[in-house]
């Protein structure tokens, strides 16, 4: 594992070099907080921040994408022709981003990149994309990112891992890809035994996830595995969803907040008899998700909406994939939310259903 190093004063001329090979996105701040998305040319990142209040999901699951132009003709609906934008994604990095969301990067793939089929559009930007971590010294206080099989320093989903250690960014280069970028950036050799001081302080930093009162992480642990053992119509049919649902006012902050969330609609713009058809971000929190061309909604009632959204995050996810639960613990729905709902909080709610099932 090769040591690398930039000066702080240095990054904006490393970054406008790796922008000479790569479409850079990155933690930028806005008026509202942090945001993380594609940089402009000669615009450096901002590493001071803690985390951005919109994930970095956007980087290969855009919030709104073209498919395809369309153009009619006099007869009706009939398409007298279509043309697609190229899907050849130039190399792209993410860079700043956090370990936990490289990972529910990873999450999304499990969904837009499978066996079965591949959504080429998610592929596009999947494929070609360099993921260069900042490690979180101090993690905000929702942050429960290691009872979810993850953390602010983990390197399992990244391609380089930086840290601030003071007057620098020193990193680790952990693929080929992270080579690459690293040699394009004009990154220097550091000193391996920076690797120590890199280990005490990511002990630090889940020292304080871990100090956190309302992180409880071995009851949070116990949860999960518990709420996997549960049968799910067991889960589905407990008498306890319409009181866990009743502050929730379906605003739908939780699901476009999270890094993890996949649900999407696609819609047809038109103008005249020409148009394009577009994907965009959905929320299963909304009536109209569910919502039948009949009319009929199997999910009328918010807290039905509610018990959906978490019965996918904790149950179906990991019955199906066998992942973990669908939760990288970044905490932005706990931070957004403005009832107050934890997702924590439910988790233990739904372990004490052991003893009553």
């Amino acid at each position: 594992m090769e040591m690398i190093s930039i000066h702080k004063t240095n990054l904006a001329e490393a970054m406008a070099k790796a922008q000479k090979t790569y479409t850079l996105a990155g933690p930028v701040a806005t008026l509202h907080g942090y945001t993380f998305r594609e940089l402009e040319k000669g615009e450096p990142p901002d590493f001071n921040y803690t985390h951005t209040y919109l994930s970095p999901k956007a980087v290969v699951f855009p919030q709104s994408e073209l498919l395809f132009h369309f153009k009619g003709t006099s007869m009706g609906n009939i398409p007298a022709g279509l043309s697609q934008p190229p899907i050849n994604s130039p190399s792209r990095a993410a860079v700043g981003i956090r370990p936990y969301d490289a990972k529910a990067i990873r999450m999304l793939a499990y969904n837009f990149d499978t066996t079965e089929f591949q959504d080429p559009y998610f592929m596009n930007h999947y494929k070609n994309l360099t993921l260069v971590g900042l490690a979180e010294k101090n993690p905000d206080p929702a942050n429960f990112s290691t009872s979810c099989g993850t953390g602010p320093f983990d390197e399992t989903y990244l391609d380089i891992l930086l840290v601030d250690t003071g007057d620098e960014f020193t990193g680790k280069i952990l693929t080929p890809k992270g080579k690459a970028f690293a040699d394009t950036a004009g990154f220097t050799p550091a000193d391996p035994g920076m690797a120590e001081t890199i280990n005490a302080l990511k002990h630090e930093a889940e020292a304080k996830i871990a100090s956190n009162p309302a992180f409880l992480p071995q009851k949070v642990m116990e949860n999960l595995k518990t709420i996997a053992n549960l049968e799910t119509l067991d889960l589905y049919n407990a008498p306890i969803w319409e009181d866990l649902a009743f502050g929730c006012i379906n605003c739908s902050t939780c699901t476009f907040v999270c890094p993890t969330c996949w649900c999407f609609d696609i819609q047809d713009e038109t103008d005249g008899q020409e148009g394009v058809r577009i994907k965009l971000w959905d929320s299963c929190m909304s009536d109209l998700y569910s919502t039948h061309a009949s009319g009929h909604n199997p999910r009328e009632k918010g807290w039905q909406r509610f018990r959906n959204r978490f019965m996918h995050k904790l149950k179906y996810f990991p019955d199906k994939y066998g992942h973990g639960v669908m939760c990288v613990g970044c905490g932005r729905c706990i931070s957004s939310c403005p009832a107050g709902i934890d997702i924590r909080t439910i988790s233990q709610t739904l372990n004490q259903l052991e003893a009553v099932k």
